[in-house]
């Protein structure tokens, strides 16, 4: 049994899959399978996983009802004591990550997290996700942190599989869900020593805000409450609009 499943989740990513697939190949330690889900892709992008063939663990492609459906899929097909969701466009950030999740390891952690370096489409340098986006991780990360939403970046968010559910469809804060449900069953949660991933900025819930935001709501209504949500709601608005004042407010001094 490898340490660690890799997951990626393409469709027609040929622009961006390459980055992703270099900083897999790049890890100094192979304890890991990487598992391909690809659903249907239009684009050169299967012809680029074929060229990478030796890589991949498990390749699948195949017409999929959505981005949650192919995340189902890897879990389904993953062997690994860990999981961790690395889609296209997305890199691991150290090369030497597979290593220090080895040693982490040792100490048998439910889950592992990190901040998280934002990147542009050219795979260019953003920021420190903590620092772009008012959410602050806390040094002892639960489950109740997350009533004002995602703390931390999916790319981010290491599992051991055998607590990882399912993930549900057809709400674009599936991923929020998730990791809530993860960190409720979780006993051993540690803080990974550096920065796991860089994610690439933009995405489904950026391209379908109210969606998202509708989608947000009824996931965190589920784990704290209508009245605790409704409040917790106003707040992200106030704290969204304070924080970009704030940003703007540096540049007009």
């Amino acid at each position: 049994m490898p340490l660690i499943s890799i997951i990626t989740i393409t469709y027609n990513a040929q622009d961006f899959l390459e980055r992703t697939l270099k900083s897999v190949r790049n890890q100094t330690s192979t304890d890991f399978e990487y598992i391909l889900i690809d659903g249907g892709s239009k684009d050169n992008t299967m012809d680029l996983v074929k060229s990478n063939k030796e890589l991949f663990t498990v390749i699948i492609s195949e017409k999929d009802e959505g981005l949650y459906d192919a995340m189902n899929k890897g879990l389904r097909n993953a062997s690994g004591e860990y999981v961790w969701f690395m889609n296209a466009g997305d890199e691991i950030a150290e090369m030497d990550a597979i290593e220090k999740l080895k040693d982490l390891s040792k100490s048998e952690p439910d889950v592992i997290y990190s901040d998280t370096i934002l990147v542009n489409n050219e795979g260019g340098f953003v920021g420190l996700r903590t620092e772009i986006l008012p959410h602050k991780i806390p040094d002892k990360l639960t489950w109740k942190g997350y009533n004002k939403g995602m703390l931390v970046c999916h790319q981010s968010f290491i599992v051991k599989r055998t607590l990882a559910p399912k993930y549900i469809e057809n709400n674009l804060s599936a991923d929020i869900d998730w990791e809530i449900k993860c960190l409720k069953l979780a006993k051993n949660v540690v803080v990974y020593p550096g920065i796991l991933s860089k994610y690439l900025e933009g995405g489904t819930s950026h391209q379908q805000l109210f969606k998202s935001w509708k989608d947000r709501f009824l996931v965190l209504n589920s784990h704290f409450g209508f009245f605790s949500n409704v409040w917790n709601h106003i707040r992200i608005v106030l704290r969204a609009d304070i924080f970009n004042l704030f940003r703007i407010s540096k540049y007009l001094k």
